[in-house]
């Protein structure tokens, strides 16, 4: 742009003095193409001065063709398809000449546009940047909501903009104002616009049952018409500028309570453009009553999401795991959140309810659940223990029962008699059990110094008690014994390999 005083200047000298454009650039300063554009937007009329003839003279019917042809196609472009066709100037000059025929474009008007009180409210999302919340960085998103006839603004901030804070926060707009509007005017964001072909519009039926809930109308503006809803434009270019701006906050909960103290003064104590003598707060009261009532009831705006669990007792939600009762693994579950709780539902019954984590890779576990699980595998490993004993030696079942019938103390003879397999072999309890269920002495004392009799009467030394960590991952194990057989066949391998006369060599 050059000051009006230039341009007027410069057609001063073109039209009254006749001078030419290079004289005009040199006297004035400015390059000949700013001479040659002021000319050609003031359009003058062919002949009032005389001009040298140029090199792009016998390619202008070409460049006036293509330009009413293709009205936006840039000078570039062009400079390539005359260049193809002998023009042997340079891009600066062939810019001029483009500049002076290419057709001039209407500027559109625009109407002002005005509403009635309670009559409509424009919706959009706002970007602040991102927020990192130990591993996580999630985005800062502000859903800003402004009626248009009182210009009163709602702001809330929210980390996404998804599909439940987008009702999260239509839920708390409404409440914010006391009402809703007739009309909601929308973007074409996803959350409002699955599709749409010119004015054949396919809405999103989560909008649609938020719409039926409170009674008002959705309606998108038209495409690349974002003058449609420039006053929450307006509102989120305000709110970046005079609150967001150099704010200081420890965490969302903070800078969504500074944001309403801010909705509720600085901006409602501006000025209406509507009516300058009032403020917003005082265009906003007389609106208020002209807002839809609101239902007895919010909208439900939680989180929800289908999950299948693995075979650990977790279930996977936005970046974090959350326990859940271990007899629930293997199987497709409900997860419904909202900003502060998690709840993990099985049908309409609620498994479990956490705190909600907004980092990533994060374990929230309930202690009794994981209790819960500790307990079970100990039960586990007690039955497989009998089951030891069963196989090993059957006379424990017998040995068992008649012990339950005399209140005898079943977990300790258990793994009293796990010991003693472990430490005599399941032949010898079995014998030593037998004996005690024939002799109806029902005790692990009785099955111990039957063992240890029988064990001094064949000459055996006394078994030696190997001490073991507390650790169920040796506890527990399961060696199986192998046949010693295996080692026989090797030795008479190895005396079948030694030839005569071996020793004597090898002395």
């Amino acid at each position: 742009m050059i000051p009006p005083e230039l341009e007027a200047n410069i057609l001063r000298l073109y039209h009254a003095e006749k001078w030419r454009v290079g004289t005009i650039a040199m006297q004035l300063g400015v390059h000949h193409s700013t001479v040659r554009r002021v000319l050609a937007q003031a359009q003058l009329p062919a002949g009032t001065c005389s001009l040298r003839p140029s090199i792009g003279d016998p390619f202008i019917p070409f460049i006036v063709e293509t330009l009413k042809k293709y009205p936006k196609l840039c000078a570039s472009r062009l400079y390539q398809m005359v260049k193809e066709r002998g023009y042997p100037g340079g891009p600066d000059h062939f810019r001029t000449i483009v500049a002076r025929h290419r057709p001039r474009a209407v500027a559109e008007a625009y109407l002002r546009l005005r509403t009635l009180p309670g009559e409509q409210a424009q919706v959009d999302w706002g970007h602040f940047g991102k927020v990192t919340i130990g591993q996580a960085v999630r985005p800062l998103m502000a859903f800003v909501m402004v009626l248009s006839y009182s210009r009163q603004i709602f702001l809330r901030f929210f980390l996404g903009s998804h599909m439940a804070n987008f009702l999260r926060g239509h839920v708390a707009a409404f409440a914010f104002f006391g009402g809703v509007a007739r009309i909601l005017l929308y973007d074409n964001l996803r959350s409002a616009v699955l599709e749409r072909r010119r004015d054949a519009i396919r809405f999103h039926p989560t909008l649609l049952e938020l719409a039926k809930h409170y009674r008002f109308e959705p309606r998108p503006v038209a495409q690349a018409r974002g003058n449609e809803k420039g006053r929450v434009e307006r509102a989120i270019r305000f709110a970046r500028d005079s609150f967001f701006a150099a704010r200081e906050w420890s965490d969302l909960e903070d800078l969504n309570a500074q944001a309403r103290g801010w909705s509720l003064g600085v901006a409602a104590d501006r000025t209406c453009p509507e009516d300058r003598t009032r403020t917003v707060r005082e265009v906003f009261e007389q609106e208020r009553p002209r807002l839809l009532a609101l239902p007895e009831n919010p909208f439900p705006a939680e989180d929800r999401a289908g999950v299948r669990v693995g075979k650990t007792p977790y279930v996977r939600f936005d970046l974090n795991d959350y326990s859940i009762p271990h007899t629930h693994v293997r199987r497709t579950l409900e997860v419904v959140a909202t900003q502060k709780k998690v709840r993990v539902l099985d049908g309409p019954e609620v498994l479990t309810t956490h705190d909600r984590c907004w980092d990533r890779g994060q374990q929230i576990e309930d202690p009794a659940h994981l209790q819960a699980l500790v307990d079970h595998k100990r039960q586990g490993r007690e039955h497989r223990g009998l089951d030891r004993l069963y196989h090993g030696a059957p006379s424990s079942q017998p040995f068992f029962v008649e012990l339950a019938h005399r209140g005898g103390n079943l977990g300790a003879t258990t793994v009293g008699l796990l010991r003693l397999l472990d430490r005599h072999g399941a032949r010898a309890l079995e014998e030593a059990l037998a004996a005690a269920v024939g002799k109806d002495v029902l005790s692990l004392g009785a099955v111990r110094q039957i063992l240890d009799q029988r064990a001094h009467a064949a000459g055996k030394p006394p078994p030696i008690t190997v001490a073991l960590p507390d650790d169920p991952r040796v506890r527990d194990l399961i060696v199986e014994p192998h046949a010693l057989t295996t080692y026989d066949h090797l030795e008479e391998d190895k005396a079948d390999d030694q030839q005569p006369g071996d020793d004597e060599e090898s002395c």
